[in-house]
């Protein structure tokens, strides 16, 4: 279990924390800082940044980084 936007999340295990998200019923994974629109996972190999959040209190793509019991991560914009 990790905390996301303030809400506990299940994670299989080897999952990345994009996967544990989307899994959660949660795609949208943060907000366009244009637009405002809701941003998720697009290339999930770590290429596009369409699924960096805040991770424990560093700017990582969701989808190159394995969920782990405590992480905090937040969504941006």
């Amino acid at each position: 279990m990790f905390t996301a936007d303030g809400d506990e999340v299940a994670a299989r295990a080897g999952a990345s924390v994009a996967a544990a998200l989307i899994a959660a019923g949660r795609p949208a994974l943060g907000r366009s800082p244009r637009d405002g629109r809701p941003r998720g996972a697009f290339c999930l190999m770590g290429v596009c940044q369409q699924c960096v959040m805040r991770i424990d209190g560093v700017r990582r793509p969701a989808c190159m980084v394995e969920a782990r019991a405590g992480m905090v991560v937040e969504s941006l914009a």
